[in-house]
């Protein structure tokens, strides 16, 4: 993962990472989905493993998840979707998931199987960081990179555990409430990266809103990377019958990433 940055950064630009219910509209389309955010211009792909109760996200992926979850989508069918994802790209994939579902597969069994499978790392989306430290030390020890998330809400020591357990990058949350498309980025975003930028040498990826190529550019001139996620999955949601969705994808993904 840290050559992926540094590649982006060597060529004046973010890094994009794309975000990614996988088994929506159905499991058997998700690989093709991933390899056209690849083709568009996605550097990065974070996995979803659909859940029951995705708190933090807004409706348009809180739909996706439902749809995947009826699909007969679990966390094992995610897993082979990475290891087929993995056979033909070499694109880092992050494990983004809540934690129900990963202690009920078994913690040191989806670590090894994620390895396995060709994952770089997991985001977790509601394990607090402050009880994070046997599950990072198991992640590492499997060569596991560990995303955390720090928000504008973040107490200094929390941003400090955050910056201490993270591998790979952190995850800047934009704005409180939950995922969804915005028309502007939130102001003050930029005086949170410099907060973290004092405590971690890590990229910092901005994530929460983030739509639009305008969005795209106007992160990169303080962040390593952004993150787009429910604009992706309403492109899924409004395509997802349609035989030519993963074109409609890939050139959703060339408009983010500012290519012809």
């Amino acid at each position: 993962m840290a050559r992926c940055f540094a590649a982006c950064k060597q060529q004046g630009r973010p890094a994009l990472i794309a975000y990614l219910t996988a088994g929506d509209p159905g499991p058997g389309r998700t690989v093709d989905i991933a390899l056209a955010l690849e083709r568009g211009g996605a550097d990065i792909l974070e996995l979803g493993v659909p859940f029951s109760d995705p708190v933090a996200d807004g409706p348009v992926i809180q739909r996706a998840s439902d749809r995947a979850l009826k699909a007969g989508t679990t966390l094992q069918r995610v897993l082979e979707i990475a290891a087929d994802i993995r056979a033909r790209s070499d694109m880092p994939i992050i494990l983004f998931s809540y934690l129900n579902p990963l202690l009920r597969y078994g913690f040191d069994k989806l670590c090894a199987d994620a390895r396995r499978a060709g994952i770089d790392g997991c985001l977790f989306t509601d394990l607090s960081v402050e009880e994070a430290g046997d599950t990072v030390e198991t992640m590492r020890a499997a060569g596991l990179d560990t995303v955390f998330l720090a928000a504008p809400t973040s107490t200094d020591r929390r941003l400090k555990l955050v910056a201490e357990y993270s591998t790979g990058f952190v995850y800047v949350v934009s704005r409180t409430g939950v995922t969804g498309e915005q028309a502007s980025v939130a102001s003050g975003v930029s005086d949170l990266v410099t907060r973290i930028r004092q405590l971690t040498d890590l990229p910092l990826a901005v994530g929460f809103g983030i739509s639009r190529r305008e969005h795209v550019e106007a992160v990169g001139h303080y962040a390593d990377g952004v993150v787009v996620g429910s604009a992706v999955m309403r492109a899924v949601e409004e395509h997802g019958s349609a035989p030519d969705l993963e074109a409609r994808v890939e050139q959703f993904c060339k408009e983010l990433a500012g290519k012809p």
